[in-house]
């Protein structure tokens, strides 16, 4: 410390060359003049102990200095002073003498912290020396009293009599008065006790190294053990030379303080201890005998992760087999089955079908079933009065929101009758395109009511829903509609119906009819009252709590709220947020709307409701399907895409005439899109139709929705027409049409569009030519006629031989030339036609190989509007 520490102000260092190394500062120089001073950090000196001493404890802080008393401060010491400097002192000596005096200071601090740390450690030393002598009295003590127990225990154990003072029986003082009196008082005997150990806490015994016993020369002698085994000091010099570097945690807690074992330690041990209990490392470990699933076609390195063997030994087996395969190539499941039984493994073989869904064998308990709603299908020829009929019976209007005032979807209702009895209808369209809609609805249904109008006759259409009836097995009612028609015949559909072997009730025939018109209601509830008998006959069940299963009616794809499709659940019960799959499609259901309009929470059987939430549009006609989860969802879905696109993809059987046939067909390409799935079959199916042998339609897309982007690319790039069935363009696929001019053929009623679609077929074809055989004639001789042509001498056979018709020359009735007569004379004058049986002679156009014997055949080509 300084003696100026306490003075107000202080003084200026006084300069020197060396000031810098003694004041603790470093100065350093670089090159071009550049100097800079760095601070010494000094540390203090480290003090070593001597092994089984304990580190001396920091010296305690000063204690904080008082408050200044309030009143007034004490008054400051008077600083001690250095001596004056002599008198005529240069600045050299100044400096020397400061350097000097500072050295001293320093020598002088030194030897005083040397001194304080020798007390210290000093003082430390004779307090564990007086804290180890007080331990060993108190256990010498404790020992002796512990030896004083035991023999009073023993003595105790020996004389059982003396340990207990003479019991003597009390006398009664009212009759022995004087007994008690005569005797002598007798001292009573001191009393003792048995004495009891104490009792010990159980120490875990430590192992002790040999060095421990032996103290070191110049160590504190080590105090006695106690019971325990552990020494006073806590352990041994070479533990504690081992635990490393003495901290505060170490110093309080030893035992908690010494280094733990390492991992490779800790697996070193239980490896041991395994070999121990296990029978030892070579003992053979018993093989593990899994079942396997194998495919059609696996990859070797999958058959050996399911078997839970090693891809190399494998592919050693298959080596030894003689097939050179590598652990990413694919085997077939005859090798994977001989595999799997040459490592001792249970195969159990499965095919790519097993992923799909097969509800045909999922059959339901009898006890489980219970009535449910028939499922009407209304049948009949188009403009019978189908869809009046079920407004009639709904109390709706539909008919009017119908284009051109015909169906053209299956619609799906359900009421409820006046007896709370409830009856689902389906009504089909009647125009011939929509042949699969009928065929759907038949399938699907229980009873169907075939519409026949009074004031009409047997239809197409109404055959054709008579045979699809038939087809499908399922009863039928004959409505026989119109009877507020002046024209009204009922008997006459009632006659007509037996060429078709349709016998109704009125002629002793097993198939109901009734008369109705859905404009007076008359017949309806007679109709409703047979629909009910025929149901109960059929005693229609269901089973309701069981994952729902629908066949899908109609499909869309509505702009705002994306896929609709419109379900006929079977049976069980669909919920919302069940997860399904239909078709090629999965989803998950997020609304159900019945046909009101109005959100439902779950459909029963028989019921039919709009499901929201498909991942797609599906097709008409599918299987709806709830299933666990959306994995088992996905994965079924994803399988059908596949079978679906193979099955798009697959070539057909070739043969050398279709290889080297080359077919003069025109294509006509076209992109459809309509409003509903339905649709969509039925143009598809009547633009086939329309093909014949020398112009095929080509669908090149038909989708559901509306006109996009993508659809006006396809069509331009094609040169294709675009038909949109009651869909239109969204905002930027107009913008692509009226860019790129693609062509727009906008349509509502089927039979309008398949008209337009005839007529561009037979423009693109062009007229119908005809061709009309005028005369023949046989060469007679060829003369020649020019430097380069050649005359034919004909005698005309039949017909007439006229001037610029075309000829065909003709040699062992094989055509040799098609051309024209350029010339034609009869001797030596031009003339314009040869009759039968007379000679004239021709130059034929574009053709000399003529020669006797050849025949030819004039005719003219007539055009006609072609008709398709």
């Amino acid at each position: 410390m300084s003696d100026n520490e306490d003075t107000p102000k202080r003084e200026r260092k006084p300069l020197g060359l060396k000031r810098s190394v003694e004041a603790g500062e470093v100065k350093q120089t670089f090159s071009h003049g550049r100097t800079n001073k760095v601070v010494v950090e000094v540390k203090q000196r480290r003090k070593l102990v001597k092994p089984g001493e304990v580190a001396p404890p920091p010296p305690p802080p000063p204690p904080p200095p008082p408050p200044p008393a309030p009143t007034a401060a004490p008054a400051p010491k008077p600083a001690a002073r250095r001596p004056a400097a002599p008198a005529g002192e240069t600045p050299q000596e100044r400096v020397a003498r400061l350097q000097r005096e500072a050295e001293e200071d320093r020598l002088r601090q030194a030897e005083e912290a040397r001194k304080r740390e020798e007390e210290e450690a000093r003082q430390a030393a004779e307090d564990e020396k007086r804290r180890a002598e007080d331990k060993r009295k108190a256990e010498e003590e404790a020992a002796k009293q512990r030896a004083a127990d035991e023999a009073a225990a023993k003595e105790a154990a020996a004389n059982p009599s003396a340990a207990e003072p003479a019991s003597e029986p009390e006398s009664e003082p009212e009759s022995e008065p004087a007994a008690a009196s005569s005797e002598a008082p007798v001292a009573p005997s001191p009393r003792r006790f048995t004495p009891v150990k104490r009792p010990e806490i159980k120490k875990p015994e430590k192992v002790e190294r040999k060095s421990a016993d032996k103290p070191k020369r110049g160590a504190a002698p080590a105090a006695p053990a106690d019971r325990g085994g552990n020494n006073a000091g806590g352990g041994s010099a070479a533990d504690k030379r081992r635990s490393g570097k003495l901290t505060v945690n170490k110093a309080l807690n030893e035992d908690e303080g010494r280094r733990a074992r390492s991992l490779a330690a800790l697996k070193r041990a239980r490896e041991k201890e395994r070999r121990m209990h296990g029978g030892g490392s070579s003992a053979p470990r018993e093989k593990q005998v899994r079942d396997v699933i194998v495919p059609e076609a696996i990859t070797v390195q999958e058959l050996a992760n399911r078997m839970a063997e090693k891809g190399a030994d494998l592919v050693k087996s298959l080596f030894n087999m003689g097939m050179m395969v590598t652990v990413n190539q694919t085997i077939d499941a005859d090798t994977a089955e001989l595999l799997v039984e040459e490592f001792g493994h249970r195969i159990q073989r499965v095919s790519e079908s097993d992923v799909d869904i097969d509800t045909s064998i999922d059959t339901d308990p009898e006890e489980t079933l219970q009535p449910r709603p028939p499922v009407v299908t209304i049948m009949g020829h188009v403009d019978h009065g189908k869809t009046s009929l079920l407004d009639a019976l709904r109390g709706t209007d539909v008919v009017k929101g119908e284009a051109g005032g015909i169906t053209q979807h299956i619609g799906a209702y359900q009421i409820t009758t006046k007896g709370k009895d409830k009856i689902t209808f389906l009504d089909t369209p009647g125009h011939a395109a929509f042949t699969e809609m009928r065929a759907r609805g038949a399938n699907v249904t229980d009873i169907v009511v075939l519409v026949v109008s009074g004031d009409d006759a047997i239809m197409p259409q109404t055959i054709e829903a008579i045979s699809h009836t038939k087809a499908a097995g399922v009863p039928m009612i004959v409505a026989i509609t119109k009877a507020d028609k002046p024209e009204y015949n009922a008997k006459k559909i009632r006659e007509r119906l037996l060429e078709h072997e349709v016998i109704v009730e009125a002629m002793s025939g097993d198939v109901q009819d009734v008369e109705v018109s859905a404009k007076t209601g008359a017949g309806l509830d007679e109709l409703i009252d047979k629909i009910l008998l025929q149901a109960e006959l059929l005693e229609l069940k269901a089973r309701p709590d069981r994952m729902a299963e629908a066949t899908v009616v109609e499909a869309q794809l509505d702009k705002g709220r994306g896929p609709v499709a419109t379900v006929l659940v079977n049976r069980g019960t669909l919920k919302r947020g069940d997860t399904f799959v239909v078709g090629t499609q999965s989803g998950r259901v997020r609304a159900l709307i019945d046909d009101k309009g109005a959100q439902i929470k779950e459909a029963g059987p028989g019921m039919p409701v709009e499901v929201l939430g498909l991942g797609g549009v599906p097709s008409a006609g599918d299987m709806m399907t709830v299933v666990e989860n959306e994995q088992r969802a996905r994965e079924v879905a994803q399988y059908r895409k596949e079978k679906e696109t193979e099955k798009r993809t697959a070539l057909a059987p070739t043969s050398f005439d279709t290889m080297f046939n080359k077919s003069d067909v025109i294509e006509w390409p076209v992109v459809v899109k309509a409003d509903v799935q339905g649709s969509v079959e039925a143009i598809v199916n009547a633009l086939h139709n329309i093909s014949n042998d020398l112009i095929k339609v080509r669908v090149l897309h038909a989708g559901v929705g509306a006109i996009t982007e993508s659809d006006v690319s396809l069509a331009v790039a094609s040169k294709a027409p675009i038909v949109g069935f009651n869909v239109r363009p969204n905002a930027k696929a107009r913008e692509l049409v009226k860019r790129d001019g693609a062509r727009m053929m906008y349509h509502d009623v089927i039979y309008h569009l398949t008209e337009e679609v005839s007529k561009e077929l037979a423009g693109e074809l062009g007229p119908e030519k005809i061709e009309h055989v005028v005369g023949r004639a046989e060469v007679k001789q060829v003369f020649p006629a020019g430097k380069k042509d050649k005359a034919a001498g004909l005698l005309v056979i039949d017909g007439v031989i006229k001037k610029g018709l075309f000829a065909r020359l003709t040699r062992d009735d094989v055509i040799v030339s098609a051309t024209v007569i350029q010339s034609l004379r009869r001797f030596k004058d031009d003339v314009d036609e040869v009759r039968t049986g007379l000679e004239c002679g021709v130059v034929l156009a574009d053709t000399n190989d003529i020669k006797p014997g050849d025949n030819l055949e004039v005719f003219e080509i007539e055009e006609r509007e072609r008709v398709l």
